[in-house]
């Protein structure tokens, strides 16, 4: 599958998600310990908002802080739409000419970068489902995908600390596989 495509789909799926959202639940925990649902969306609509700027060219000089703080607002729902189409339009446009990006590590390949966000928006995904009551099931191709990608990874992002520990049992399937790899148990629930 091509980048732009799995970029395209897994933001899909991150948006249904959201969609699935009510205002009762902005405070509620998620599998994220350090964050609410609020917080949850607000990570990925700044790495949203991140997305078309990056990929364009810009430097993070360039981007400042206007992506600090609180970007949800007081319309979040609508404020994560508007990223989630913008992102998806900007990786689309820029993708199948390849190229480098701006990261806080320095210069690297666009693939490289957007095959991140799509598994930050699978595996938050997960997270945001499982913390509001939602079916959590995952598009098994997207799994498969990320999953691929994210094991030559795994251990060089949890050295990072951009994961947790790898929980032992992650369950038989890959969905599952792919949840206990990012360090996440498979059977969290909001109710615990």
């Amino acid at each position: 599958m091509d980048v732009g495509e799995l970029h395209e789909r897994t933001v899909g799926e991150w948006t249904r998600i959201v969609a699935g959202l009510d205002a009762s639940q902005w405070g509620r925990a998620t599998p994220c310990t350090d964050w609410s649902v609020r917080d949850l969306v607000n990570h990925v609509v700044g790495e949203e908002l991140w997305t078309a700027p990056l990929v364009q060219g810009a430097t993070l000089e360039e981007v400042g802080d206007r992506f600090d703080g609180d970007v949800l607002g007081d319309d979040p729902m609508a404020t994560a739409r508007t990223a989630a189409e913008e992102a998806v339009a900007a990786v689309s446009e820029q993708a199948p000419s390849g190229g480098t990006v701006h990261l806080s590590y320095g210069e690297e390949q666009l693939d490289e970068y957007v095959r991140q966000l799509a598994a930050d928006h699978l595996v938050h995904g997960w997270d945001l489902a499982r913390a509001t009551g939602q079916d959590a099931t995952l598009d098994p191709e997207l799994v498969e995908e990320v999953a691929g990608w994210f094991a030559d990874r795994e251990e060089l992002y949890r050295s990072a600390g951009v994961v947790g520990p790898r929980v032992a049992d992650g369950g038989p399937d890959s969905q599952s596989k792919l949840i206990a790899a990012s360090g996440r148990d498979p059977g969290w629930s909001a109710l615990d």
